[in-house]
């Protein structure tokens, strides 16, 4: 797999973006673009060409689950492994993510000083599968 370098991120609370943002530019080395909600990340996906997708679950006009299904039909998926982040981690809820392909759901609020790393540990366990 290659390596992990450009991450999009489409969250619609600004401050949490701009936190995200920060964190993974500055603390994990990262170039990444940050979407605020799935309609604008269907339009940029193809020209970023990211090398992981991160979806906040909960957002108005396409929220995080619509916004995946919508880039696997459209084969924009083909290539891109996606995340979720959610503030519910109910289990029947955690079981839906991951039944939509998710390869990690990571809870909100978040670490600002971990998150890259755990983005890191993440895409290095995909690596070996």
């Amino acid at each position: 797999m290659k390596s992990l370098k450009k991450i999009m991120y489409v969250e619609d609370e600004r401050g949490i973006q701009m936190i995200a943002k920060m964190s993974l530019e500055k603390v994990g080395g990262f170039e990444v673009l940050v979407a605020d909600n799935g309609n604008i990340a269907i339009e940029k996906i193809e020209e970023f060409k990211p090398d992981l997708l991160i979806l906040d679950v909960m957002m108005p006009i396409l929220d995080g689950p619509s916004t995946a299904e919508k880039l696997k039909e459209l084969g924009l998926l083909k290539d891109t492994p996606f995340v979720f982040m959610t503030a519910k981690l109910e289990k029947k809820e955690v079981e839906e993510l991951y039944g939509l392909g998710a390869k990690m759901v990571f809870k909100k609020p978040f670490d600002p000083m971990k998150f890259p790393e755990q983005i890191k540990e993440l895409w290095e366990k995909l690596d070996k599968e």
